[in-house]
């Protein structure tokens, strides 16, 4: 008889373990090799253990979980430290929207000028970019 395999714990399980992790770490965050071995779920497992705690975890106890290279992952009770991730955010966001629009959409306007969902897509992301700009000073 074939053995049936185990399953797999939920995201909400390795969220749980991440958080109890980061949490006996406060108020020093973990790097991702630390939660590998504080929790011993395999990388993959930890990295969605931290967007459940991300998009669930965090919301509930109303402390955002940030990252830096110096510290890793780690609950701050300090909104400057959370300003500072949402900067640095945006700024990842606004590379990207960039990149998008100079390499598809602005070669896509010079080709057809009257194309009008790209033109739709330019005056929006457009707007888009100006306020990510604002928001990642």
């Amino acid at each position: 008889m074939p053995r049936r395999r185990e399953a797999r714990p939920l995201a909400e399980h390795y969220g749980d373990l991440v958080r109890v992790a980061l949490m006996e770490a406060r108020p020093a965050g973990l790097h991702t090799y630390q939660l590998i071995a504080a929790t011993r779920l395999t990388r993959s497992q930890v990295g969605r253990g931290i967007r459940h705690v991300r998009d669930i975890v965090a919301a509930e106890n109303l402390t955002p979980i940030t990252w830096t290279r110096r510290d890793g992952f780690m609950f701050s009770d300090d909104p400057a430290d959370w300003i500072e991730y949402d900067k640095r955010q945006f700024r990842q966001i606004l590379g990207r929207l960039t990149r998008v629009i100079a390499g598809t959409l602005d070669p896509h306007l010079a080709r057809y000028p009257d194309d009008e969902w790209a033109q739709l897509a330019t005056a929006q992301l457009t707007g888009v970019r100006a306020t990510l700009a604002q928001l990642s000073k």
